[in-house]
């Protein structure tokens, strides 16, 4: 059995509330220490090897911890977000990123599967169709500071099942949408009394969606597109007036005519972390208007239109559904959302995302929320470090890299696991102990099979 690191068990601890039964909490506790230390597939079975585990009879215990035994999610959702506003943003607004993307999946047993579009390998030009499963998971934006930049750390992961899957189970289709604004509203009733801010990608730019948000006085950040019907503030009722009362005014231009309109006036604004880059020269026009569709509610917002003088990059439509907002602040927090790429793309190079090969749909819906919720206790397990070791960096003299990334904070992490067990490559350590057999054949065998 792997040793838990002194520094790590005010992070790793408090998630035992989770189970009801001391065994299910010892097996998941290996599988979570497995998991951080494991190259390549995150199986179970590869965990178990890595382990040290890799003659344990009774090892299908642990497959039972993702495909049987009883344990709360919610609460273990919960706990992580509170761990990591209490690490990183214990005061002021509160950035969430949501976006989906879409888990490579294939076979008949796979049953909550669909035929979506592939964002990473589509294009404008190409299209590009996948068979997988696509997940919503909302993340907390917030800046890293041995990092020197913004990390998106996911914290509520959801499956977004086809519609063929819910009809066969007698269960009513949500859409991407729907999801959506149901994450994000229980995000609102965990933190009542901070201002959160939603920032999100043009599909999650809805009318219901946004009228939901603003209800529940939740700030949402998303693009939007050029064409949608924009209006005048209703007017003031006259007194003695029959019949329902207005939503809207008058009809106001589309973002897209504003955008080809001459007389547009542009102002010039300088953004830092535009696309990575350090500064970025742009052009920016906004205005507050109301969006407004038959049979939908009115919504209230400031619109921002961005363009680059130099002609880098196509113009691009924000809204906030915060009309009082500046236009500058509504860029600044859009320009935090980019880093849900990043994770996504980290998450599969390194924690193994998309490797799992579990069947059963109960172990399909807790793996993928698990893997992506190891990048934020990642995270947390960095802060624990000590200044030195968290901003130790894997340069060379081919690779000028001056801050780490989350593959140095996960190498530090895992330095920091090892060590625990008595392995260190330090020569005047005077309390490192032999390794145990078993550990060392885990040790050799990620090695020997590393790629």
């Amino acid at each position: 059995m792997l040793r838990l690191p002194a520094r790590f068990a005010a992070v790793i601890l408090p998630f035992a509330a989770l189970f009801a039964q001391d065994r299910t909490w010892r097996h998941a506790q290996m599988l979570l220490l497995g998991a951080l230390l494991t190259p390549g597939q995150r199986t179970v079975c590869a965990i178990l090897r890595m382990i040290g585990l890799r003659w344990e009879r009774h090892f299908v215990s642990y497959h039972r911890v993702l495909n049987r035994a009883v344990w709360r999610s919610r609460i273990g959702t919960r706990l992580l977000f509170d761990m990591l506003l209490a690490a990183f943003v214990p005061r002021g607004p509160v950035l969430l990123g949501i976006d989906d993307t879409i888990e490579r999946r294939r076979g008949k047993r796979i049953s909550a599967k669909r035929i979506d579009r592939d964002p990473v390998r589509s294009s404008k030009a190409v299209f590009v169709k996948t068979s997988g499963l696509r997940w919503l998971s909302l993340m907390l934006l917030v800046p890293i500071a041995w990092a020197g930049r913004v990390w998106a750390l996911p914290f509520l992961t959801v499956l977004a099942p086809s519609e063929r899957y819910c009809r066969d189970r007698g269960l009513r289709h949500k859409m991407l949408t729907d999801w959506a604004r149901q994450i994000a509203l229980r995000a609102r009733r965990w933190l009542p009394g901070r201002e959160l801010v939603l920032l999100g990608d043009s599909s999650f730019a809805a009318l219901e969606r946004l009228a939901a948000l603003v209800r529940h006085d939740l700030i949402g950040v998303p693009r939007r597109r050029l064409d949608a019907a924009l209006y005048e503030p209703a007017p003031p009722r006259t007194p003695g007036t029959t019949g329902r009362p207005r939503k809207k005014g008058a009809r106001r231009p589309t973002l897209a005519q504003v955008l080809a309109d001459p007389a547009t006036a542009w102002h010039p604004v300088s953004i830092t972390g535009w696309y990575g880059t350090p500064e970025r020269r742009l052009e920016i026009c906004s205005q507050t208007a109301v969006w407004f569709h038959s049979g939908r509610p009115p919504v209230p917002l400031r619109w921002v239109l961005v363009r680059d003088p130099e002609g880098q990059f196509d113009p691009q439509a924000l809204l906030c559904t915060d009309p009082g907002r500046e236009a500058l602040q509504i860029i600044r927090w859009f320009v935090q959302r980019w880093p849900v790429e990043v994770t996504f793309r980290e998450a599969r190079d390194h924690l193994g995302l998309e490797t799992q090969r579990q069947w059963s749909d109960r172990a399909i819906a807790r793996t993928t929320p698990c893997l992506l919720g190891l990048f934020s206790l990642t995270a947390l397990l960095g802060s624990r470090l000590s200044s030195h070791t968290k901003r130790a960096v894997a340069a060379a003299a081919w690779y000028r890299k001056t801050q780490p990334t989350f593959t140095d904070t996960l190498a530090a992490v895992r330095q920091e696991i090892w060590a625990a067990q008595g392995f260190s490559m330090s020569r005047t350590r005077s309390d490192s102990r032999k390794l145990p057999r078993r550990l060392r054949e885990g040790i050799a065998y990620a090695l020997c099979h590393a790629a």
